[in-house]
């Protein structure tokens, strides 16, 4: 087998370990919280700094600002997230993740963290280096591979 055909083959693999658990993790959370998958989408948009209206949320979700301001309106009274005047147009309203938002989101992002971390020190120091030196090569190949 080639190298490439035998590296495409274990990037498969990874994706695939990779994914499941994700998903896995990511369905948790849905089930613990109760929120829709587009919901917890549009806590993770605003967790990681993005500004957002109603209009920028459908735009993302693919879905109209009425089914983007309904789900808003759960998540706001939810008290995930608050409603806030643009300070560059007091006639819009700016979305931002509320305390109790930012928690639960924190809480999502810690669970993967200690995931990763238990996987990595599972590995030698060797191990960890090579590992190292392979998912920089491999994130700088796929940043620069365009979609």
């Amino acid at each position: 087998m080639s190298p490439t055909k035998e590296l495409t083959e274990v990037i498969h693999e990874w994706s695939e370990v990779f994914m499941r658990r994700s998903g896995r993790d990511f369905k948790h959370c849905l089930d613990e919280t109760g929120l829709s998958f587009s919901q917890f989408i549009v806590l993770m948009r605003l967790y990681h700094g993005a500004k957002s209206d109603v209009s920028g949320i459908g735009v993302q979700l693919g879905i109209t600002n009425a089914a983007a301001s309904q789900s808003i309106d759960r998540l706001v009274n939810l008290g995930l997230i608050e409603r806030t005047e643009d300070p560059e147009d007091r006639r819009a309203k700016q979305l931002v993740l509320a305390r109790k938002g930012q928690a639960l989101i924190r809480k999502s992002v810690e669970a993967r963290s200690h995931w990763i971390e238990s996987l990595t020190e599972s590995l030698t120091p060797e191990q960890q280096q090579v590992t190292i030196l392979a998912l920089t090569l491999l994130t700088k190949a796929a940043r620069a591979t365009k979609e």
